[in-house]
């Protein structure tokens, strides 16, 4: 697999507009150019007493058409380049928006989410404006320079000698701080970068900043990430501050040699008035024209470093995929699940092990409680039945065949997980749920719904199950959450359910029914249950007792509790006897 980006493939849907836009440019360089010389040939003719009416009512009306004539072609390449740069745009970040949603969770771990956040808007935006700026510059500029350049010569070449000393020490300035600017921008962007962390980290957690009262830590948290943004962007845009001053005072310098030295050859040489008024502005033109290639350069150094950091993003490859599964297009049917000496690291080059040879049979239909300390491995053990992450040692087996020779979507399409972070998304209860099966109907939702123990606070909402559901569902309880997330998952129908300490925020009634219908409505489902409460597992078939990323423990709740000192331990924490 070939994961190197090609800018091609974002240029050519548009070429037209690539093409056509900067030839739009060069119409107005053609007006650029003559314009001088008919200017030219007025001053002439009445500074020679030549001049009629007839002929300058001609030469104005040259004049304004030509000025017509630049006006179109401006905003001809205005207008192309625009369509060019923002459907260029468009589908490049629609491109590293689908490539990010195939990352695992390992990929997503390399990149903070304020990171890519900045990458998919404000990098992928420079890198939209610099294509703009270089289709409506890429040709007018040298086009303006190598035209003018020439028209300057042919009127006095010798005079044209004042350029060869202009010309280099502006490019000689110009490319000291081009190589400096890039660094800035670069540094910029990952403040950038730290800024959107931070201002989304607190507002996705206002409810806790609130409730600790921590307002005015994280006030003095966002001035810190915010100076540095405000002293690395001062940074970079005093070279931009810098470089129009400096280029303004070359190119004044120019026009006044030009001035002493052209006067002379009027009065000394016979050159016209109007031919050094023509040569002036040619110069003007040359160094102008330069002005832009400058600043196309300077806006390039901060459009290739935005144009790195989504490079990135695109060719990071996915370190899961389909690629070298055996069996691409099988489903999962029963539901056994099978660890063979499994171990686990988050990162590969740790010494510690988050599972520690692991091996465990779940037969299909059974219920399976998963108990232990916090950090001991729970999530992390059943994150790698449905592929969340690949296993650093042994196997892991749904119906007998290994994980990674399912394709990715029939293997998750089997599993049906409700995390320990009940997450909703903006939108209407009835769309989140559809998140389950798309094709679903009221009635199928509100049976889900029900069978969750949901459908009865889903009801009295305004609207029903087309009450709006904010981002994250922060209008609604933590309890509320969780309801909508198992019906979410009822409504998958999987062969394999994982509730993820998810019945934590609702009362033992309600967990009781929940129980009871996973029990009635997926008896032929696999459940593994993960829990804190003893009340949550101890009547499941059997339990696993995990500590430190090793399983301590395996059976039914007395047997457990007669032999096996961590569960006993934590039943006797939460007054849970043998006899319960």
């Amino acid at each position: 697999m070939n994961s190197r980006i090609h800018w091609m493939k974002y240029i050519k849907p548009y070429l037209p507009y690539f093409i056509i836009g900067p030839l739009c440019m060069l119409v107005e360089v053609v007006g650029e150019v003559v314009m001088p010389k008919l200017l030219a040939v007025l001053i002439n003719s009445a500074n020679r007493g030549e001049l009629t009416v007839a002929a300058s009512l001609g030469v104005m009306g040259m004049l304004a058409l030509t000025a017509l004539f630049m006006m179109a072609g401006g905003v001809g390449g205005a207008y192309f380049a625009s369509k060019a740069s923002v459907n260029f745009a468009a589908d490049l970040r629609a491109d590293a928006f689908a490539h990010v949603q195939t990352y695992s969770f390992s990929n997503i771990d390399k990149y903070s989410t304020g990171s890519l956040v900045t990458r998919l808007t404000n990098d992928v935006t420079q890198v939209q404006n610099f294509v703009n700026m270089l289709l409506r510059m890429a040709l007018r500029a040298p086009g303006m320079l190598i035209a003018a350049l020439i028209m300057a010569i042919t009127l006095q070449p010798s005079l044209s000698v004042v350029l060869a000393v202009s010309i280099p020490l502006l490019l000689l300035a110009v490319g000291s701080i081009i190589v400096t600017g890039f660094r800035r921008f670069s540094a910029m962007q990952k403040k950038i970068d730290n800024l959107n962390s931070t201002v989304q980290e607190s507002v996705t957690n206002v409810r806790v900043v609130k409730s600790f009262v921590r307002e005015d830590f994280e006030i003095e948290k966002f001035k810190k990430v915010n100076r540095d943004l405000k002293q690395s962007t001062f940074s970079a845009m005093r070279l931009m501050i810098f470089i129009t001053p400096v280029m303004t005072l070359i190119l004044n310098f120019t026009v006044l040699a030009v001035i002493w030295f052209g006067g002379e050859i009027v009065l000394n040489f016979g050159m016209e008035v109007g031919d050094l008024s023509a040569f002036i502005n040619y110069v003007t033109q040359i160094l102008s024209s330069l002005m832009m290639i400058t600043m196309l350069l300077m806006f390039s150094s901060r459009a290739l470093a935005s144009a790195r950091r989504i490079r990135e993003v695109l060719e990071e490859r996915p370190d899961l995929s389909d690629e070298g599964a055996a069996f691409p297009d099988k489903k999962v049917e029963s539901g056994k699940i099978e660890f063979r000496g499994v171990s686990f690291r988050y990162y590969k080059n740790s010494e510690g092990k988050v599972l520690d040879s692991i091996s465990l049979t779940i037969e299909p239909g059974s219920t399976v409680g998963i108990i232990g300390s916090t950090g001991c491995g729970k999530t992390t053990l059943v994150s790698l039945i449905p592929r969340l992450y690949d296993t650093d040692e042994g196997e892991v087996l749904v119906d007998g065949v290994n994980v990674k020779d399912y394709s990715l979507k029939h293997l998750r399409d089997g599993v049906g997980m409700v995390l320990q972070k009940n997450t909703l998304f903006s939108g209407s209860v009835a769309e989140n749920l559809a998140w389950g099966s798309p094709d679903a109907g009221e009635a199928e939702m509100a049976e889900a719904a029900s069978s969750a123990q949901a459908d009865k606070f889903i009801r009295t909402l305004p609207g029903g199950y087309d009450a709006p559901v904010e981002r994250g569902g922060a209008n609604l309880s933590g309890g509320q959450r969780q309801r909508l997330c198992i019906a979410r998952t009822l409504l998958k129908k999987p062969k394999i359910v994982i509730l993820d300490d998810s019945t934590s925020a609702v009362d033992t009634a309600t967990e009781t029914e929940i129980r009871r219908t996973f029990r009635e409505k997926l008896k032929d489902s696999t459940k593994l249950i993960i829990a804190q409460r003893i009340s949550s597992v101890k009547d499941t078939d059997f339990i696993v007792v995990m500590n430190e990323g090793k399983i301590v423990g395996v059976g039914r709740h007395e047997e457990l509790y007669a032999k096996n000192a961590e569960y006993r331990e934590i039943c006797e924490s939460q007054g849970e006897r043998r006899e319960a």
